[in-house]
């Protein structure tokens, strides 16, 4: 495919000057210009120079199957021959299909899918719902989160994404992550939910400490207040199971995936809820309706996602692979969190992450750093790259990072 601009200079001013002035000039300064062009499985091109990455950050997760993922581009080009974003007024089977597949992935837990556009929209929608379901308004969260960028998804995040806005809707209580006494703490008669993100992403993968979701679940039940689990970047297979909360043994009553359920190739997004929460859309079947959340071409695309995660094996090679990524970063100057194939490269000085992100970029292997913990780096491959391209990004990162 030609590109739009004859020239990267056009390209950069371009965007400059119709897209994003700011974060232009932000990633000039820091030498990370990159005009994406082809990608294919785990890397992606630069339109102007052809320099190939590794992609190691996967937008948080939307590339779990590799750019372009064969399976996922096929199934979507058959299903356009006679679907597009369907009628959300109407029964979709399309629709039933995936929510039935993602049912199965829980065992059962979550067995409806409420489709949104957005990870961001299905935050919002599980806040809102856990209000009308408790009859009350507040929603205790953690401080270094990442839930998304408007309405009460923005809310819940850290301060430091609200804070250039104005203030937020009232009933928000932010608290330290992986203190058990201070959510506990925060949970009262008045808490109609308790959200978090399983394993949080912009601060740098810290693994929740022995028994403390286990913790929050239970002070939530206890006040009758709702778990709801941010799973939009430890779910799907990532950390070497379906969803993360398996390995916590914690039963939510609200999950929120996204980001690589559309493999990459369209937006889709869900709440999985428990059976009772269904009962609020029982009494108000159109409380919540959106054009484009589970659009049905965007679940056929998502239903090939999940037939290769559920394939035999899937699972057990995202756990096969990840430790070899740990085996090939032993010795290395960083304290490695590991979930599967999620892990944060944490290094003892502050704003090592920064230094490391930048490193690895100019070596060949994009990684981004996380966003409330400068000493680690975010490191996510997609989840179908192979032994010896593994063993390729290893050996690239020692010789970036040694």
């Amino acid at each position: 495919m030609v590109e739009p601009y004859p020239d990267r200079a056009a390209a950069i001013a371009g965007f400059a000057a119709h897209v994003n002035r700011g974060k232009t000039r932000a990633l000039e300064a820091i030498g990370v210009d990159i005009v994406i062009g082809d990608r294919s499985g785990a890397r992606f091109q630069d339109a102007y120079n052809g320099r190939w990455y590794w992609n190691c950050h996967c937008n948080g997760g939307v590339f779990n199957l590799g750019h372009r993922n064969p399976a996922v581009v096929d199934a979507v080009r058959r299903g356009l021959e006679r679907l597009d974003v369907g009628n959300h007024h109407l029964i979709s089977g399309h629709r039933a299909h995936l929510a039935e597949q993602l049912s199965a992935s829980t065992g059962g837990l979550l067995p409806f899918a409420v489709f949104t556009p957005s990870g961001t929209e299905s935050v919002d929608l599980a806040l809102r719902l856990a209000r009308a379901h408790t009859g009350r308004a507040g929603i205790v969260a953690a401080t270094g989160a990442y839930h998304g960028l408007s309405g009460f998804a923005l809310a819940a995040s850290d301060p430091r994404w609200f804070d250039p806005f104005g203030p937020v809707p009232e009933g928000f209580t932010h608290v330290a992550y992986n203190d058990p006494d201070a959510i506990e703490g925060a949970i009262g008669p008045g808490t109609a939910a308790v959200i978090l993100e399983s394993i949080p992403a912009t601060l740098g993968f810290p693994a929740p400490a022995p028994g403390y979701l286990e913790t929050v679940a239970g002070a939530a039940r206890d006040a009758g207040a709702l778990l709801i689990l941010d799973e939009v970047q430890t779910g799907l297979g990532r950390t070497g199971t379906n969803w993360y909360f398996e390995q916590q043994g914690v039963a939510p009553d609200m999950v929120i995936t996204g980001k690589g359920l559309g493999g990459g190739v369209y937006p889709v997004s869900a709440v999985l809820l428990r059976p009772e929460l269904e009962d609020f859309f029982d009494a108000n079947p159109f409380a919540y309706v959106s054009t484009f959340g589970g659009a049905e071409i965007g679940c056929v695309a998502a239903s090939a996602v999940m037939d290769q995660i559920s394939e035999l094996g899937f699972l057990e090679r995202v756990e096969r692979l990840g430790q070899r990524f740990e085996d090939g970063f032993d010795g290395m100057p960083f304290t490695l969190r590991r979930f599967g194939l999620t892990m944060g490269l944490a290094f003892d000085e502050e704003g090592g992450g920064v230094i490391a992100a930048k490193k690895l970029i100019d070596a060949g292997v994009f990684a981004v750093y996380a966003e409330h913990d400068h000493s680690v780096t975010q490191f996510k491959p997609p989840l179908i790259v192979t032994e010896a391209e593994v063993d390729e990004i290893v050996a690239t990162a020692r010789a970036a990072l040694g």
